[in-house]
């Protein structure tokens, strides 16, 4: 893992990924826990929220993908922070006199905008790095993830709790600025930055969006495997939006509604431990076992769990079980990140990656909408669990039954293929 700090590239690219996700972390966490605070007797501003950050996937995800496989990725990337910058100076202005519709319209555009950087940055790191360093540079990357998890939460408490609503999201957009920067001052290979060729914008016309996209939907039907994994991603979506709500709101109406703050912080510290343990252990898994083996059994293990913890009656029950929880989920993370940009062609990974966006999201958004709707009224914080733990049962066993032919058969296609090239 040393051996990608050495990269200059890669740590730059590293520290703006961090920068800019630090800042959304602490912005996003600070903004729920001013909904819940002030609007404690409607939950579904929370859930809303929420749905602000999912839904603009669905608008733009056939565009964002073609962008960054077309055009230059450092500008894509490098636009999206400071843009989002800009946004994020009208959304104090709009908070400091409590336009609270207008907010939910800045956040939407904030998101929409930021969906640009996902498919642009990870293009670059593709060309940045070495195939044999992918596992390590996704296990690094959810160790990071494990870090936010660690002290997300209580950095948005603390932030809202000492500066304020405005002082949060200030920190948000000055993040935004200073990844913008660190990107601009990255050197990428051309390869790394225009994989396609050189185009300018004035190129981008809406037929050439069309079949580009055509073509990036092409790619993936060819590729069962790399289709079967994309699969997945609907109930992760699923997973993730609930599980976007679900700590506060199991602290504030079951476990702890005098002390939901602090203990919800602890739910997101919890997790983050068990991340950082399992990212940890992930890299000797996947060479002992398997990919294949990791995703199937990490994904059931992960589903008991969160049927158990719909059942816990007690906080000190519930935070043991959040620990394992993400020792379990951190290698499926791992194994998943990994694999695809050994799957997908440079000239392709803008648009395979936009394309698992909207499927997340489109999860992601069902189950927000359906917890805005259903809860408190029709579903319990008990069925929320055991509802999550299904959807995470599935997946397990769609992957159970349709991965191991298919990498069966990729590896015999692969072996064929190094025979031929020896003999000839």
């Amino acid at each position: 893992m040393s051996a990608l700090f050495r990269n200059p590239v890669f740590t730059r690219l590293f520290l703006a990924a961090f920068t800019s996700q630090l800042g959304t972390v602490v912005g996003n966490m600070a903004f729920a826990y001013y909904l819940v605070d002030h609007f404690s007797t409607r939950p579904a501003l929370a859930a809303a929220a929420e749905l602000m950050y999912s839904l603009p996937t669905l608008a733009v995800f056939w565009l964002v993908g073609v962008i960054a496989d077309l055009l230059d990725r450092k500008k894509i990337a490098a636009y999206s922070d400071w843009i989002r910058a800009g946004l994020t100076l009208l959304l104090l202005v709009c908070l400091h006199y409590e336009m609270l519709t207008l907010c939910f319209l800045l956040l939407f555009l904030r998101s929409a905008v930021a969906k640009f950087f996902g498919p642009a940055e990870m293009g670059l790191l593709q060309g940045s790095i070495g195939q044999e360093q992918y596992i390590h540079a996704s296990g690094l990357n959810q160790m990071i993830m494990g870090l936010f998890m660690l002290f997300g939460m209580s950095l948005g408490a603390t932030a809202y709790r000492f500066l304020g609503i405005e002082g949060a999201i200030l920190i948000d957009g000055l993040s935004f600025l200073v990844s913008g920067l660190l990107i601009l001052s990255c050197r990428f290979s051309a390869d790394a930055r225009m994989p396609s060729g050189h185009h300018s914008l004035r190129d981008i016309r809406f037929p050439l969006l069309f079949r580009e996209f055509s073509e990036g939907i092409r790619y993936l039907l060819q590729h069962r495997l790399l289709l079967t994994l994309i699969g997945g991603f609907l109930f992760f979506g699923i997973v993730n939006g609930v599980f976007a709500v679900l700590p506060i709101f199991a602290m504030k109406y079951k476990l702890s509604p005098d002390n939901y703050m602090l203990h919800a912080s602890l739910i997101t510290i919890f997790l983050g431990i068990g991340f950082l343990i399992g990212s940890l252990a992930a890299s000797p898994l996947i060479r002992r076992f398997s990919r294949t083996r990791v995703l199937i059994f990490g994904l059931f293990g992960s589903s008991m769990l969160i049927v158990t913890l719909g059942s816990a009656d007690s906080i000190y029950i519930y935070l043991p079980l959040v620990l394992i929880e993400g020792i379990c989920i951190a290698p499926v993370n791992i194994a998943l990140g990994s694999w695809m940009p050994e799957l997908v062609i440079p000239q392709n990974m803008g648009r395979v990656n936009a394309l698992i966006e909207p499927i997340m999201m489109l999860g992601h958004s069902l189950a927000l909408g359906f917890v805005a709707l259903a809860f408190p009224a029709l579903v319990s914080i008990t069925w929320l669990h055991y509802l999550l733990g299904f959807c995470t049962l599935l997946v397990s066993a769609f992957y159970g039954f349709a991965l191991p032919p298919l990498v069966r058969k990729l590896a015999g296609h692969a072996g064929n293929t190094a025979a031929a090239d020896s003999s000839g």
